[in-house]
């Protein structure tokens, strides 16, 4: 497979009850800033309504060329980022990705509160279990093109069922962390060449 044209238009996704302000979308956008600065990033705040957020990421990426596009997706995030690299045919690096969204969230409908803002609430109806199903994308396409990074110590979703979705991704085991994947800085070097951004400059940590 001939090396990837070089990356101009970096998206990253959030996950249920999240916000741009969590630890890896600020990492992820702080490194942009200082060492790509000529990247296009965006890290949109997802509405609750899957539908909506969809309409949001199709929307926004819309003038995005699909060759030197990646989107970066955690948790639900990582359920939407599978959903646009198959629509779009573009690299996807998927952090403990949800795998049955429509299954799990459908024992938290009612009000939420957001991880980052608790005064923050939403609520999260029945029908958004219904606009998931929608968004489930089948066998996939080009895994080739996928880094699914998977915590062994997902306190949230099951790793094995990751490990099975993704079969004929890349794929990085990780043995323990957590959902949030706190040791982040720990992934970012392999992360970085899925997407073919040299590692420039001082060490990541």
């Amino acid at each position: 497979m001939p090396p990837l044209p070089a990356l101009t238009h970096l998206l990253y996704l959030h996950g249920f009850r999240s916000s741009p302000q969590s630890m890896k979308a600020r990492k992820m956008a702080a490194l942009v800033a200082q060492r790509w600065p000529a990247l296009h990033w965006w890290c949109p705040q997802l509405p609750p309504s899957p539908a909506q957020a969809a309409t949001l990421i199709d929307e926004g990426t819309a003038g995005w060329p699909s060759a030197t596009m990646a989107v970066i997706g955690s948790s639900l995030g990582g359920f939407y980022a599978t959903w646009l690299a198959q629509r779009r045919h573009c690299r996807a690096v998927l952090i403990n990705p949800a795998v049955e969204p429509a299954r799990d969230l459908a024992r938290h409908i009612g009000e939420q509160s957001s991880w980052h803002d608790p005064a923050e609430r939403f609520f999260f109806e029945p029908h958004f279990v219904d606009e998931l199903r929608a968004l489930e994308v089948g066998a996939l396409r080009h895994p080739e093109r996928l880094l699914a990074v998977i915590a062994t110590g997902d306190e949230v979703l099951d790793w094995r069922e990751m490990q099975a979705r993704y079969a004929g991704a890349q794929q990085r085991i990780v043995p323990g962390s957590d959902h949030a994947l706190s040791d982040f800085d720990d992934h970012l070097p392999a992360i970085l060449g899925f997407l073919g951004l040299a590692p420039e400059g001082p060490p990541l940590h």
